[in-house]
C-alpha cells in the first residue's frame, strides 16, 4: 500500500484526477492519505472533504521565509505517514531538505513535452505563448519526479502529446493541454508508482513490464 499526500495552492483542478482514480478503485495499492494545502479557503480543501479525504492546511503566509514552511510541511507529511508525494496546483517552491528526504517521491506535471521550452528555469505560461509564436504543431503535458535542483523539470515519467489548434490562445491551449494531457500524464504516474512500476536509474526513469 502506497500512501499518498497531495500538496495543492488553488481550485484542484489537478487533484480531481488522483480523486478520480482513488475512488475508482482500479489501484488498490493506493491510498489516498491526505491533501494539505499552502493557502487557507483554497477549493481544493471542499473537493478533498466532499471526497472524504482528509484536509490540512500549513499556511505558507504565517511563515517568515520559505525555510520555516518547508520544514512544517515536511513534519506534517512525516505525521501522516506520506509515502508520495504529489504536487496538484502547488505554487510553492519546496527547498532541498524536502527534496532530499523524498527524493524520487514527489511527482508534479506540467503543460510542456520535456525538454523543449526548458531552458533554464520552467515559465510554463512562457513556454506556452513561445509554442504559439513559433508555430509549433503538438505541445502536451509531462509528468516527472521532482529533483533536488527544482528546475522546473525532472526524470520524466509520463508524456502525453495535445494537438495545437489555428487560433489558439495561451489560455485555451492551456485549458486543452490541462484537460487532455496533464490530467492524464498525473493520473497514470501516480498509477504507475503506486503499482511498483517505476525506477529511476541514471536521471531517467525505467517502467517496469
Amino acid at each position: 500500500m502506497t500512501r499518498v499526500s497531495v500538496l495543492v495552492s488553488g481550485g484542484g483542478a489537478n487533484l480531481q484526477p488522483i480523486l478520480d482514480l482513488y475512488q475508482s478503485g482500479e489501484v488498490p495499492q493506493l491510498e489516498l492519505a491526505a491533501v494539505v494545502s499552502s493557502v487557507e479557503g483554497a477549493g481544493a480543501l471542499d473537493r478533498a472533504r466532499m471526497a472524504g479525504i482528509p484536509g490540512y492546511l500549513v499556511e505558507r503566509a504565517l511563515f517568515p521565509n520559505n525555510s520555516s514552511f518547508c520544514s512544517a510541511l515536511l513534519n506534517k507529511l512525516r505525521d501522516i505517514d506520506t509515502d508520495l508525494v504529489v504536487c496538484a496546483g502547488f505554487t510553492e517552491k519546496l527547498n532541498y531538505v524536502f527534496l532530499r528526504y523524498y527524493k524520487n517521491r514527489i511527482i508534479n506535471v506540467q503543460p510542456v513535452l520535456f525538454p523543449a521550452f526548458c531552458a533554464g528555469e520552467l515559465d510554463a505560461v512562457r513556454a506556452l505563448k513561445r509554442m504559439l509564436d513559433m508555430g509549433v504543431r503538438v505541445a502536451g503535458a509531462t509528468s516527472y519526479f521532482l529533483t533536488e535542483e527544482d528546475n522546473g523539470y525532472g526524470p520524466i515519467i509520463v508524456q502525453r502529446v495535445v494537438e495545437i489548434r489555428p487560433g489558439d490562445t495561451v489560455a485555451s491551449l492551456a485549458d486543452r493541454i490541462m484537460r487532455q494531457g496533464e490530467w492524464a500524464a498525473l493520473a497514470e504516474a501516480v498509477r504507475l508508482y503506486c503499482q511498483g512500476q517505476l525506477h529511476v536509474a541514471n536521471g531517467r526513469v525505467v517502467i517496469l513490464g
